[in-house]
């Protein structure tokens, strides 16, 4: 590798207490008035001084803000209203996440707004961290795309940093979404995050001609508003877990999943969907193919398996790592070792005691974005 270069942005988020300060007045408006509101607040995003001596100083907002082509980040403080959308009998697909946004929390105005997710591949692993605790590294392996780091300080739930791919929410012809619009349908599309538990959890496909529509009568959930359950609610695998058996899943576009889930005391697993029952593994490496006992397990691509196999001998070697050695392992995995169009669109290392977020973005390993989520 060469020398690292490290730009270290730090989020400050605020954890709202009930009578205390943190929210401007459109925030305190929108609690009144059931609407959520976006702040109009802007944090000082300071670099630290981390591996190297590369130190950047950002101002973020509530305003998209790009870091570099094909990468940003906002901030979004206030209520998010999902536990409207859950109350309301949460949405099957991703048109149905669509119609509440618009009609719940745009007002009618859609501008155009549609979500459409699409295949892609992904790795993921657990691993304990060298000086304590644990990360959870992850992977997005995709087309081209671009990536929006949302950072989320709700009313009610937790904080989190979460990745979204801008591809799937897209706009109409002529069509121009604000920020605000953007910001909102994004809270509803996350693909990977981490929230102020230290709680981690990742959505990875499986190439498979199955598909996920659980219909036993309870509140449904889509791939993405699963990931945003489980951000907002969950402080353990064990809460997570419980969490999901009390919803009804449908997977985005009839695309087969399963999620990496780990937390901030070592427990990872993988979660299933097989004949539409949930199938929890105990596991510390997740790429794209079924890992569950019987018939199915196996089924996905042969380079998934590939993976698969350099990670968990990655982490027989080398079973606690330090921050570089997680990203090197991450790298040992990207698209370019395997000479395909796709490319890994970012990397995450989430340190899950510390609770920060290296950002790797298209395999430049040389150069990391952090970000910090912290409680005061």
């Amino acid at each position: 590798m060469k020398k690292l270069e490290a730009i270290a942005i730090t989020f400050t988020l605020l954890i709202s207490l009930v009578g205390c300060g943190g929210h401007t007045s459109d925030a305190n408006e929108s609690r009144s008035s059931g609407r959520p509101s976006m702040s109009e607040g802007t944090e000082t995003l300071k670099g630290t001084e981390v591996l190297e001596d590369s130190i950047v100083t950002v101002q973020v907002s509530s305003e998209i803000k790009e870091l570099e082509k094909g990468f940003s980040a906002v901030r979004y403080e206030g209520e998010d209203g999902f536990a409207a959308f859950l109350a309301g009998g949460g949405a099957k697909t991703d048109r149905e996440v669509v119609q509440f946004l618009v009609s719940g929390i745009f007002m009618g105005n859609q501008g155009g707004l549609t979500m459409n997710t699409q295949a892609f591949g992904c790795s993921t692993l657990s691993v304990q961290n060298a000086e304590g605790g644990y990360f959870f590294g992850r992977n997005f392996d995709w087309n081209t795309c671009d990536a929006l780091v949302v950072t989320s300080y709700p009313q009610d739930g937790y904080a989190s940093v979460s990745t979204v791919n801008l591809d799937f929410i897209r706009q109409g012809a002529g069509e121009m979404l604000s920020d605000e619009m953007v910001t909102m349908a994004a809270l509803y599309a996350p693909l990977d995050g981490m929230n102020e538990r230290g709680l981690c959890v990742s959505v990875n496909m499986i190439q498979d001609g199955a598909a996920i529509s659980q219909d036993t009568g309870k509140t449904d959930i889509t791939t993405t508003t699963a990931i945003r359950l489980l951000l907002n609610q969950a402080a353990t695998v064990d809460e997570a877990l419980d969490l999901l058996r009390q919803y009804d899943l449908h997977a985005s576009m009839d695309y087969m999943v399963h999620f990496a889930i780990a937390d901030a005391a070592g427990n990872s697993v993988a979660v299933e969907y097989i004949d539409n029952e949930m199938i929890v593994v105990e596991t510390p490496v997740l790429t794209n193919f079924y890992l569950a006992e019987g018939e199915k397990q196996g089924i996905g691509t042969n380079q998934s398996h590939e993976r698969f196999d350099i990670l968990t001998e990655t982490i027989a070697e080398k079973p606690s790592m330090t921050q570089t050695e997680v990203r090197d392992a991450l790298d040992s995995v990207s698209k370019d070792n395997f000479g395909e169009f796709e490319s890994t669109e970012w990397s995450i290392v989430f340190d899950q005691s510390a609770l920060t977020a290296a950002y790797y973005h298209r395999e430049n390993y040389e150069e990391a974005y952090f970000f910090q989520i912290t409680g005061e």
